[in-house]
This record gives structure tokens, C-alpha cells and sequence, in this order.
């Protein structure tokens, strides 16, 4: 995923997401409270969204929660969880 904060910008692996935000793996730390645009490229489309720090550990990364997602980009990011889910959850081929 890509991510600007505070006229930085930087690539981070999520770790986590879900409809309400997300966790990168970053050693760019943030202050709870500073807010980020994000951008994905994934099967579903682009997805932008902004997002406020919630949760910062030197160790592992950000915890952000979404601010804003548009009407355009919130089913493809339902679509995204969803296909996430399925891969998850199938079993593994040997």
C-alpha cells in the first residue's frame, strides 16, 4: 500500500485490515492523531481512503483508522475483504 503523511510519502505491507482500518508494517512512525491518504492497487481497483493514526509501536508499525472511504471505493474494498476472506479459508492444495 501506499501512504503519504505530513508531506511523506512511503510503501507499507498491511498486516491487517478490515472495513473500519487497517496496520502497516512501517518504521515511519506517526503520533496518534495525524491523519494519512492511503492508495491501493488491487484486483478490485484503486482503492484512496484517509485515515488518523490511531495506535503507533515502534516495533511493528501503525494502527490507522479510516476517516473517509468514497461510495466508489467502499465496495471494491468490501470486495477486497471478501476475496481475502475466501483465500484464507480455502484449503491448501498440495
Amino acid at each position: 500500500m501506499y501512504w503519504r503523511c505530513h508531506g511523506r510519502e512511503d510503501v507499507s505491507l498491511v498486516c491487517n485490515l478490515s472495513m473500519g482500518g487497517l496496520f502497516i508494517e512501517t518504521s515511519s512512525l506517526k503520533t496518534e492523531g495525524v491523519c494519512a491518504r492511503l492508495h491501493f492497487l488491487v484486483q478490485e481497483g484503486q482503492i484512496r481512503a484517509d485515515a488518523v493514526v490511531r495506535h503507533a509501536n515502534p516495533a511493528t508499525g501503525l494502527g490507522l483508522k479510516f476517516t473517509a472511504l468514497s461510495e466508489q471505493d467502499r465496495p471494491k474494498l468490501a470486495a477486497l475483504l471478501s476475496r481475502l476472506r475466501r483465500q484464507q479459508h480455502s484449503p491448501e492444495k498440495l
